[in-house]
């Protein structure tokens, strides 16, 4: 039996989207649980579109992704090159062979031409195919008006009616009538292969064993099946994958949200929950769990199982997804995922001492379970950077109004001043005796001397925000962090003023 190999073939001619990255992740969850080979292949021969950024960016969305390859333009291989800008002999000599074995013949007809066919038959309510106009020039004229200069194509000689059909492995058994193919086009009058040609001879030389990629494909495949018989090559197995759309059922694009893969990185989505997620687009773990491991997706994954139906993309889904995968994080791996975004919104300095890795990754901790993603925590870290009282939520401003709140402010300042290094053991003590002194409990007491240190009725737990900010206070950052006692300070001058 044949060792599993598979390519993932992007054109880089712009960002990889969750589509893409889908197809990538599919196609190298198969190759790792085959024991199989998983093949990057930069299909590059779109020249005005195609550039070296997004080559790059391709590769380094994918790795971030989680993904490898065993072949590719970086890695090498046995069948290379992995670019199909470098494979243009390998193209023409097999161009030369179907035309020599007259399975293939030049076409000279004009792109006015051709787009004349084409409206006509639409207008006629009609599928465009070609009409074969040079399929009945002799060879030996074609071959002089070539010679002569003149533009050719080269087209594939196809039946012109029966049925071709495969066995999909999403699928099943897809049919197609030849009468709606025609002759498509092997290689364009400008030298350059076309699509559905060059993926053949790649496929065959590279001896790929499973073409998995989006159903938008479904309708390349019969020509493609055309062309490896007649070079005499043997097809793979195709399994289609339904394609990736958004809540309203229509093609997942921008105006849904993030689709590029480095848009999700930059909103602080983990790339193992992006990848755990990814997997759940079109097929479901068989003991129902949903957030899981890269070893355990592996190990679980059946292409055969996926689902023929379209996937919707689930930006809350994901979130949620991405809250579980935070929460298995160490300490130290949260800080570093949070410190650009920090540093981003100007909370942290360029460079970060021990003392102040060490307070992020408290920090972090601290604030991150209200988090889904790590570019919601600037917004979270305002309850430690940002002190204003006249910005003061409405529910604060009515807690300082009732009966208790000066009192118990007024008792709490004068304590925090006596003491030096205050933590929450220490704040845990004071409540007992501003109790006692003012006669005040309950919510008359801690709802003011929550006003008091963070300005807000409600928010982070007292036990976590005390050694934060106090810790916090003794550290440089581009914005100072205000201490307890000095919040409070602040906080009886606003009462008093």
């Amino acid at each position: 039996m044949k060792r599993v190999r598979v390519r993932f073939a992007p054109s880089p001619t712009g960002y990889l989207h969750v589509g893409n990255a889908r197809t990538a992740l599919f196609n190298w969850l198969f190759a790792r649980q085959q024991d199989g080979v998983f093949i990057l292949r930069v299909e590059d021969t779109d020249v005005e579109r195609s550039t070296a950024e997004y080559d790059r960016k391709l590769m380094e969305d994918l790795r971030w992704l989680g993904l490898d390859w065993d072949e590719g333009p970086d890695v090498g291989g046995e069948y290379g090159p992995y670019r199909q800008s470098q494979r243009l002999d390998l193209y023409r000599a097999h161009a030369e062979k179907l035309l020599k074995e007259d399975k293939a013949y030049p076409c000279f007809c004009s792109p006015e031409e051709l787009e004349q066919e084409r409206q006509k038959a639409l207008d006629a309510g009609q599928t465009p195919v070609y009409s074969g106009k040079c399929r009945g020039i002799s060879r030996e004229k074609s071959t002089r008006r070539v010679a002569s200069g003149e533009k050719a194509a080269i087209r594939l000689r196809t039946p012109s009616e029966g049925i071709i059909s495969f066995h999909d492995l999403v699928r099943g058994t897809l049919q197609f009538d030849l009468s709606l193919i025609g002759d498509p086009i092997l290689v364009r009058s400008n030298g350059l292969p076309a699509y559905n040609y060059a993926v053949v001879v790649d496929d065959f030389l590279m001896a790929i064993t499973h073409v998995i990629r989006g159903e938008d494909h479904i309708q390349n495949t019969p020509r493609q099946i055309l062309t490896f018989q007649a070079l005499g090559f043997d097809p793979p197995v195709f399994a289609h994958l339904s394609m990736v759309m958004g809540k309203d059922n229509t093609r997942l694009s921008k105006r849904h949200g993030a689709t590029a893969v480095d848009q999700f990185d930059k909103d602080g989505i983990l790339p193992s929950a992006l990848f755990n997620y990814l997997v759940l687009l079109g097929w479901a773990s068989p003991d129902g769990r949903e957030v899981l491991t890269k070893d355990e997706l592996i190990g679980l994954f059946r292409l055969e199982k996926v689902s023929r139906s379209s996937a919707i993309f689930d930006y809350d889904k994901l979130a949620w997804i991405n809250r579980q995968h935070i929460k298995t994080l160490p300490s130290h791996t949260k800080a570093e995922y949070a410190f650009p975004h920090l540093k981003t919104a100007g909370l942290l300095p360029e460079e970060m001492t021990p003392l102040h890795w060490e307070w992020l990754a408290k920090a972090v901790d601290a604030l991150v379970e209200k988090a889904d993603r790590f570019a919601e925590l600037p917004a979270l870290f305002s309850i430690l950077f940002d002190f204003f009282l006249l910005n003061m939520d409405e529910d604060a401003k009515e807690i300082l109004k009732e009966s208790c709140s000066l009192e118990v402010i007024r008792s709490f300042s004068d304590k925090i001043a006596r003491v030096e290094n205050f933590d929450y053991q220490v704040f845990g003590l004071m409540t007992k005796e501003i109790k006692e002194d003012t006669g005040c409990k309950g919510k008359d007491l801690y709802h003011p001397l929550r006003v008091a240190l963070t300005a807000k009725a409600s928010g982070l737990e007292l036990d976590k925000f005390i050694p934060v900010v106090e810790e916090g206070a003794k550290l440089a950052f581009p914005r100072l962090i205000k201490s307890c006692a000095q919040r409070v300070s602040e906080t009886l001058a606003f009462i008093d003023r």
